[in-house]
């Protein structure tokens, strides 16, 4: 038999594209192969935390949540879902040219961009003031592009001018403050690699968002294949190469030893890892027993 299982594609014959601009069935199937790179990922690295060392699965809670709305989203996009017609602004070869924008690979970005900088955030060591400044700033990135590729005015390019002001500002406190912290803990190389690796690929974000949903220079097909492969190469690559490196981390050193009474300062003396409890204090001597 030259075919043993026939297959085809039907997602937009039962989710149909609307918009001039639309989704193509090839562009469905490549999404299907992401979404699929995202669920075994998931799968794969939620069964590696059970195998994780107690205390030190920090990064697969982190990336486990990445990788669930990654798959979720890459889902609905696939499927044809989540998504509303916008009219165009820039590029467009006659007026009322409208553009399909899936408003779900927002709410991906919304959630993984903010677990990246948490995670290079808890590698480097630099305080919690500092992370959730960074977390701030992704979402601040994220919420300017979606505000933006719905405005169907010139106005959108002042959003999306604040987005990338947002970008910037996330890019150098990753980079330049996270660096300086992670030489204190020692590791300093490892964090070089991974915060260059994700400002590398973020830096291609608003280059891909220019020519896509901001400037509809390119289709919607190739669109999604350029955020297909960012998306792949930032959270599925970075989560595997973030648990293989952090497997010689000292997570004492880092301020990550987690135990059951939580994150404790600089790994901490535990009961559960002392053979003995200590004596209780002897009660103050006052009065005529104090003479």
């Amino acid at each position: 038999m030259a075919i043993l299982l026939p297959r085809t594609n039907a997602a937009l014959s039962i989710n149909p594209p609307a918009g001039n601009e639309a989704l193509s069935v090839n562009g469905s199937d490549w999404l299907w192969a992401v979404t699929a790179i995202y669920v075994v990922s998931f799968l794969t690295f939620y069964a590696t935390s059970f195998v994780a060392r107690s205390g030190e699965k920090i990064f697969h809670y982190l990336f486990t949540i990445a990788l669930l709305v990654g798959s979720i989203t890459y889902f609905a996009i696939a499927s044809d879902l989540a998504f509303k017609v916008v009219e165009v602004v820039n590029e467009k070869p006659v007026d009322s040219w409208t553009r399909q924008i899936f408003w779900a690979e927002y709410v991906n970005w919304v959630v993984s961009f903010p677990v990246i900088t948490i995670a290079l955030g808890l590698l480097s060591g630099v305080s919690w003031a500092t992370i959730v400044y960074n977390v701030a700033l992704s979402w601040t990135w994220v919420i300017s592009y979606l505000v933006s590729a719905f405005t169907t005015s010139q106005y959108k390019w002042g959003f999306f001018a604040f987005g990338t002001t947002a970008w910037i500002l996330l890019a150098v406190s990753t980079l330049f403050g996270g660096t300086v912290s992670a030489r204190r803990v020692e590791v300093a190389r490892d964090h070089t690699l991974l915060s260059g690796w994700v400002n590398l690929l973020w830096l291609l974000y608003p280059i891909a968002w220019g020519l896509s949903d901001g400037g509809n220079r390119i289709g919607v097909t190739p669109g999604y294949i350029f955020f297909g492969i960012l998306d792949v190469l930032l959270v599925p690559v970075l989560a595997f190469v973030f648990v293989v490196l952090s497997r010689k981390w000292d997570y004492g050193k880092l301020n990550i030893a987690f135990t059951r009474y939580g994150r404790v300062h600089h790994g901490g003396e535990f009961p559960e890892k002392t053979a003995t409890a200590p004596a209780a204090a002897a009660p103050p001597v006052v009065g005529e027993q104090a003479a």
